[in-house]
């Protein structure tokens, strides 16, 4: 048989053996994915398809977002509280801005927060619960401390405390991204990571 021929056979058995664009294939169907219901709704299951479909079509609130909403508003609070003691207890410049910059960038965004749960039908969380569950909350006794130091004890102490409550926050928004459903939550997490991970580098770097 001539070398051509040979050689165009052997192409045509190489493309019979390639699997057509419309293959199914389960690595491309991806894994299942749980879907948090609404308030007072069960979880669901849903295909990695029916999942990206759902929130293309809908982002109607679920609970994670709605927790999320609430018990940042509260992380937050504690972290103006933080600030508010800079100006009288601090001796660095760096952490004195720091503090401006923080509060700037914080209290906005606990009103945009309130106002995403009114809009929803939604209320912030009452006062009344452990605030320390949530990850990176300062404890009362650090932040009696904090209240009693002075100088450049209350820098390190500030920055130390301050560092691990972004980090918490880091938590909580990497959460809600993976488990909710609403696109202006998710891009208020996205501020909140980008915001506070170039916070975090910049306290590191004061320390």
């Amino acid at each position: 048989m001539p070398l051509a021929s040979v050689a165009l056979l052997l192409a045509l058995a190489l493309a019979g053996c390639d699997s057509g664009p419309d293959d199914p294939s389960p690595a491309a169907e991806g894994p299942s994915v749980i879907a948090p219901g609404g308030p007072g709704d069960a979880n669901r299951t849903l295909s990695a398809q029916e999942a990206a479909e759902q929130r293309a079509d809908d982002d109607t609130p679920n609970t994670a977002d709605v927790s999320y909403a609430q018990r940042m508003i509260q992380h937050h609070a504690q972290a103006l509280k933080m600030t508010e003691l800079v100006p009288d207890h601090a001796r660095s410049g760096d952490v004195k801005r720091l503090a401006l910059r923080i509060a700037a960038a914080q209290g906005p965004e606990i009103g945009a927060m309130k106002g995403w749960l009114t809009a929803h039908g939604e209320k912030p969380a009452s006062g009344g619960h452990d605030h320390t569950a949530m990850p990176g909350m300062a404890t009362e006794a650090q932040l009696a401390a904090l209240r009693a130091a002075r100088g450049k004890a209350f820098d390190a102490l500030f920055l130390s405390l301050m560092i691990t409550h972004h980090e918490g926050a880091l938590t909580m928004a990497a959460e809600v991204k993976a488990q909710g459903n609403n696109v202006q939550i998710e891009e208020m997490a996205d501020d909140v990571i980008a915001q506070q991970t170039s916070e975090i580098t910049r306290m590191r770097g004061m320390r």
